[in-house]
């Protein structure tokens, strides 16, 4: 029909954001209709990006009125399924793996990671949340989630937060109990929770690791491929330089940083309104500008913030206009920069499509 040609042409620019390729060659644009000056478009998204899902339904929209003068315009964005494989030797089905580190320890690293995977499972994304800080293992706590997981032919059953799969050194330990281990109980602990463990089938798999550049990174680096690092860091240049020894470790063992997030950034006075520049403020934005690395976001001080991870209760930020934009945006902006690294990439020559 006239009404789909005219729609394919106009939409044969738009890039999938999860595979950089034109959705008019993977069957993404699914329905078209027109009824004199009404154009209706139905175009599917997957999970991965739906984070961008309010953006891609605007560059669609855009891209045909710009193509159908006149006409209103209707872009109903639908599910559009795509299976994750396995990832190298690990079997973890899983689409993209991001480890979010720190160049030093008491940045808030575990608490950004927490706050992504659940940013990212809160927009539509199929998430898991991997507690890689063998030593620290906080992630359980934040979330007010405990128990012992338990195997099922052979795999590890990990303890479940709102349908989102967690695991973590937390869970095995008794709390008042220190992990005292050299590098190769590490190597093995690590590959265990990441290829023993039932992730099922997920978009994102989120690994907060330790604090520093030690033995966890490497394993990692060895054991998955790994998407891409996101670094916390606060303000204050003492920070900044700790958080440049660990952009220089990613890079080292070829693992690109896809963003990095200014913590604690500024206080705003809930008493008078007044902003405090405690640790500075703008300086991770400022380095990552320089040396060229995406800035994914930052989250300003704030007591509600941090009560809620005492308590357990960190999903509870979602629920907080002072706390809630701040993540996802985080979530948003590296969902974005993951697009824009797809899109830069040579076509793969065959990709699994159920639509």
């Amino acid at each position: 029909m006239q009404i789909e040609h005219e729609v394919q042409t106009a939409l044969a620019e738009i890039l999938d954001p999860e595979s950089g390729r034109p959705i008019t060659q993977t069957g993404q644009v699914q329905q078209a209709m027109r009824d004199k000056n009404w154009v209706q478009v139905t175009v599917g998204l997957t999970t991965w990006a739906a984070a961008l899902t309010d953006e891609f339904r605007k560059r669609v929209n855009d891209a045909l009125v710009g193509a159908l003068p006149g006409a209103a315009i209707d872009v109903t964005i639908g599910p559009f399924e795509r299976k994750p494989l396995p990832l190298g030797t690990t079997g973890v089905r899983c689409k993209t793996v991001i480890a979010v580190g720190a160049g030093k320890g008491g940045v808030g690293k575990s608490t950004i990671a927490t706050c992504l995977a659940l940013a990212l499972k809160r927009a539509g994304c199929a998430v898991g949340l991997m507690d890689a800080d063998v030593y620290g293992p906080s992630i359980p706590h934040l979330l007010g989630i405990g128990g012992h997981p338990y195997e099922v032919e052979g795999k590890i059953q990990p303890i479940e937060f709102d349908g989102m799969p967690v695991m973590s050194m937390g869970f095995l330990m008794p709390p008042n109990r220190a992990v005292i281990w050299r590098g190769p109980m590490l190597h093995m602990t690590v590959t265990k929770f990441l290829k023993d463990t039932n992730w099922g089938e997920l978009d994102f798999l989120i690994v907060d690791l330790p604090p520093g550049t030690g033995d966890v990174v490497l394993t990692l680096s060895q054991t998955a491929p790994i998407s891409g690092a996101v670094i916390v860091c606060t303000p204050q240049p003492v920070a900044l330089l700790d958080a440049i020894k660990a952009v220089a470790m990613f890079e080292q063992v070829k693992i690109p940083v896809v963003g990095l997030v200014e913590n604690m950034s500024t206080f705003i006075c809930p008493d008078n309104g007044k902003r405090y520049d405690i640790f500075g403020s703008g300086g991770a934005r400022k380095y990552a500008e320089e040396a060229g690395i995406p800035f994914a976001g930052e989250v300003p001080i704030n007591i509600q913030l941090r009560q809620r991870g005492d308590d357990g209760k960190t999903s509870g930020n979602f629920d907080d206009p002072e706390t809630a934009p701040f993540l996802d945006a985080i979530a948003t902006n590296l969902t974005r920069q993951l697009a824009e690294r797809a899109a830069a990439q040579p076509p793969k020559p065959s990709l699994p499509v159920l639509g």
